[in-house]
């Protein structure tokens, strides 16, 4: 199977960056795409960037221009650099990724698999 693992989490201030990085491990055939959620509480679960193996990305309006994500295909690693952070962003992050994993000789499935959080707290 697949496992997500995420590090880069912590308190921060206004202001700061933080770098977050998820790394994918399994029986790995391709990653369609990696994407970071993130949930405050009391909201819903959102999408803040998300980007494919074409390296086309995509961002939340509430973090464009401040965060950007990048992967390292040759390390199945999917980061997000986090800047001008203000406590807005104050939530749990997790990675979601796309992966087509293999079932045997020649096949492959795609499922889809998410990663246990990691806490990115902004307050001064």
């Amino acid at each position: 199977q697949v496992q997500l693992v995420e590090s880069g989490g912590g308190l921060v201030q206004p202001g700061g960056s933080l770098r977050l990085s998820c790394a994918a491990s399994g029986s790995i055939f391709n990653i369609v795409a990696m994407d970071w959620y993130r949930q405050a509480p009391g909201h819903q679960r959102e999408l803040v960037a998300r980007i494919t193996s074409a390296v086309i990305t995509d961002y939340a309006d509430s973090v464009k221009g401040r965060f950007t994500i990048s992967r390292d295909n040759a390390r199945n690693t999917v980061y997000l650099q986090m800047n001008s952070l203000k406590p807005e962003d104050t939530a749990v992050y997790y990675c979601h990724a796309d992966i087509e994993v293999r079932t045997g000789v020649a096949g492959t499935v795609l499922g889809d698999y998410w990663g246990q959080g990691t806490q990115v707290t902004v307050s001064s």
